[in-house]
């Protein structure tokens, strides 16, 4: 299964690329694919690329999701299976 993060561009850099962040990481990415894409705005990432420029309460939305996710997997009941 792939995933695409919502990040935040922090800057414009050279050659097409922008410097991005969210929760609490941050990565170089390119924007061939959406290069009217300015900083501040919310972008999909997957691969290294901005896939998708989206709005604000979407990628909250989603991060939200990404964390709960990311708890449930260290919940000791998952990891146990009594989940699934």
């Amino acid at each position: 299964m792939c995933l695409a993060v919502p990040m935040q561009i922090q800057e414009l850099l050279d050659g097409g690329l922008a410097r991005v962040s969210a929760m609490g990481a941050e990565r170089n990415i390119a924007l061939d694919l959406t290069p009217e894409a300015k900083a501040g705005d919310y972008v999909l990432v997957h691969a290294g690329f901005a896939i998708e420029i989206v709005d604000e309460q979407y990628a909250a939305e989603t991060l939200e999701l990404i964390k709960s996710m990311a708890e449930l997997v260290d919940d000791p009941m998952f990891a146990q299976g009594a989940l699934s």
